[in-house]
């Protein structure tokens, strides 16, 4: 006997169900007979590979992978999919190589396998960085491949079914995992029939109490509203007929997770939940949907504001239906969702419709297509920042509550709620999101963060010199916005410091008699290898971020005959502040030093070097760090505005403050912000943010102000 036969023979009786027979019987509906046999075959490899290994149910090992294979079965995914299913933890599992697979079932199915693998082999500094990258890769893999996700997906459900066997802790930690990353991934991917049972399984894994609750009560709805959902269907089904429309009416199973998120997006009560009726209607074409809409609203009066058309405009996962709420017999709502066969073939199946419908090219390829779209975004938002960061910015991608919005061409893009003029610029093409400098919506010239709604025409104005502004990640609601403009600031911020760390070192070589053009490549690219960095521009970043002191990295540098000069070298200048340094240059908020003001910098670790004015009271909690302060001076005639402070005193009169804002215009003076802390009923206190470009700008503001009745004071905020 073979060791495929012997281990089939070891599966419980409970669990021959899943079994390789059952797999080949369900595969030879809609494969030819050469790859049933290549699947056997494969079947033979991993029972052989997997033999004597157990898993923590007692079963033997093989069962987990012939169930993910049954499972995609179900989805009639191809013979390659179904022979990576059942190879997909060889690798990772026993001592099977890559090649091993690839010499005999072929380089495609070896490379489904391998992207399927774990990273056991990384060392990661956390669990939620290794958790990150594992699923960095995945995602990835899928860009060259999506049948690895849905390798992934089945692995998951059979997991999901089998959680009973591990710790509770454990489970509860894998419930989260498939609540937050799994599930949306299928539900992006179209698949609702796995992305409901891995929905309904996590949440009864992770709230076993609400699970068992909201499912008596719908166990006792369903019985006590059986004789009315059986009424309804058969006014459906008469209706149809009567028209001699053909299809078929089903009365839909209530989905527990839904129903539960339901309650928690509605605050609703359960058994405000559970009375919504649900019922699907399938016919044979687009044309018919649009006929049945106006029969069922014939024959119940239709919900206003309750229709929904994603034929015309489907969702975002490719998902097709008219949804409409009826007002039932006693003003029961009734929920009732008209498709197509195909589109009900995909609704269930997604992406895997792809493959079940090779005959009809145009409807697989649609949904392909769509998938495609979405994970060349992945491969955009992966460029930068870690594992963790990627995690974050795809999840915010996976729960999408979209808004449809059009082109000036017409063309339809589909935005999460809140969505901005900017996210919409990106979701175009990046280099547009870059260069964007204004939007118009309906003809309209907006904000750039003004949220869209449904059914605007957005149209984009774009600079060629313009670039992303860092305050738009402030506002930004697409992960493919966000991580783009994250991308440019790293960018900029790296050739920023890298800049300014040539200066600060240069000023700290001159007071040893050296120059930074004068030291030799070799021996800067030495010291930064003596730091442990790999280049000499990684060396000029840290000093610019102030992670690194210029002082001390000038005398590594010195040649080994040469010693630090006896008597101080007369300084080459304090440091020359032009305003236009960026993100390694930033000026305190405690104090809102401006040009002209006496200022002093401190080297802060990671944001370079931060300017105060020199009476700023924070200065004394830095004196203990002398090294860390650097002499920094105003270069003239600066073309920039600076943020700064001012507290006027009013006496409270009707239109004061409409009054001092006209005053503070008149001198060509911005107002970004005003606070207004009331102090008495007789005065109350304004504190202004305002921008100028100097000191002498400012004093003018101060002085117009000092000449208006109702002020009493002003001065300028210092910390």
């Amino acid at each position: 006997m073979d060791y495929a036969s012997s281990i089939l023979g070891l599966l419980p009786t409970g669990r021959r169900s899943i079994g390789v027979t059952q797999l080949l019987n369900k595969l030879e509906t809609y494969l030819p007979p050469a790859q049933v046999d290549r699947v056997r075959d494969a079947y033979e490899f991993g029972a052989q590979a997997h033999h004597g290994q157990k898993r923590l149910s007692g079963e033997p090992y093989i069962a987990h992978p012939v169930a993910v294979a049954d499972i995609l079965a179900d989805l009639h995914l191809d013979a390659q999919t179904i022979v990576a299913a059942i190879l997909h933890d060889v690798i990772e599992d026993t001592a099977t190589a890559k090649e091993e697979i690839a010499e005999r079932f072929g380089a495609e199915v070896a490379e489904l396998v391998d992207g399927v693998s774990k990273l056991d082999q990384i060392q990661f500094r956390s669990r939620a960085e290794a958790q990150a990258e594992s699923f960095r890769k995945m995602l990835l893999a899928m860009v060259r491949d999506i049948r690895v996700v849905m390798v992934k997906l089945a692995d998951r459900t059979h997991n999901m079914r089998t959680l009973g066997a591990m710790p509770p802790a454990k489970r509860r930690t894998i419930a989260r995992e498939t609540l937050e990353i799994y599930a949306p991934i299928a539900n992006r991917l179209g698949i609702h029939s796995v992305k409901s049972e891995l929905e309904d399984l996590g949440f009864k894994s992770l709230y076993p109490g609400r699970y068992r609750i909201i499912e008596r009560a719908l166990k006792k709805a369903r019985g006590n509203q059986k004789q009315f959902v059986g009424k309804i269907a058969d006014n459906l089904r008469g209706g149809l007929q009567k028209a001699g429309i053909k299809g078929r009416v089903e009365g839909r199973e209530k989905h527990l997770y839904s129903v539960y998120q339901k309650m928690r997006r509605k605050r609703a009560p359960l058994n405000s939940i559970v009375d919504v009726f649900g019922f699907r209607i399938v016919v044979d074409s687009v044309d018919t949907c649009y006929r049945a809409l106006g029969l069922v609203h014939g024959l119940y009066r239709p919900m206003p504001g309750r229709f929904k058309d994603y034929i015309a405009i489907p969702r975002i996962n490719g998902y097709q239906s008219l949804h409409t709420t009826l007002f039932g017999p006693n003003g029961m709502p009734i929920e009732v969702q008209i498709r197509t066969e195909e589109m009900h073939s995909v609704a269930e199946a997604g992406i895997a419709a792809h493959w079940q419908y090779k005959s009809g090219e145009d409807q697989g390829r649609a949904y392909r297509d769509r998938a495609s779209e979405w994970l060349q975004q992945l491969m955009e938002m992966q460029h930068g920042g870690n594992s963790e960061e990627f995690m974050e910015s795809v999840k915010v991608d996976l729960f999408p509550d979209k808004v449809y919005v059009f082109t000036p061409r017409g063309e339809i893009r589909r935005l999460p709620r809140n969505a901005t003029a900017v996210d919409f610029a990106y979701s175009v093409h990046t280099d547009i999101g870059n260069h964007c400098v204004a939007a118009k919506i309906d003809r309209r010239l907006v904000p750039l963060r003004t949220p869209l709604r449904n059914g605007q025409t957005v149209e984009i104005i774009t600079a060629k010199g313009a670039t992303p502004n860092p305050a738009w990640v402030n506002f930004v609601v697409t992960a493919k916005a966000r991580a783009a403009i994250r991308h440019y600031l790293k960018g900029l911020k790296h050739s920023e410091a890298v800049e300014l760390g040539k200066r600060l070192l240069n000023q700290a070589l001159s007071d040893l008699a050296l120059a930074l053009k004068k030291i030799p490549e070799e021996r800067i690219q030495a010291a930064a290898s003596e730091l442990n960095l790999k280049s000499a521009e990684e060396l000029f970043e840290r000093i610019g971020l102030g992670e690194r002191l210029a002082p001390l990295v000038a005398r590594r540098l010195m040649p080994a005959d040469a010693q630090a000069p006896a008597e101080p070298v007369p300084q080459s200048g304090p440091l020359a502040i032009a305003g236009t340094e960026g993100m390694v240059v930033t000026y305190a908020r405690c104090c809102f030093p401006i040009p002209n003001d006496p200022i002093m910098a401190y080297l802060s670790s990671g944001r370079g070097v931060v300017i105060h004015r020199e009476v700023c009271g924070n200065l004394h909690n830095y004196r203990k760090q002398p090294d860390k302060w650097l002499s920094v001076a105003w270069q003239p005639n600066l073309d920039r505005l600076f943020n700064v402070e001012i507290r006027i005193d009013v006496t409270n009169r009707m239109g004061a403050l409409a009054a001092i804002a006209s005053n503070i215009a008149s001198t060509d003076t911005n107002i970004e912000h005003v606070a207004v802390d009331e102090r008495d009923g007789d005065a109350s206190t304004l504190i202004f943010d305002l921008q100028v470009r100097n000191r002498k700008q400012l004093a003018t503001v101060i002085k117009n102000l000092r000449k208006m009745p109702e002020v009493m004071r002003v001065t300028r905020v210092l910390a």
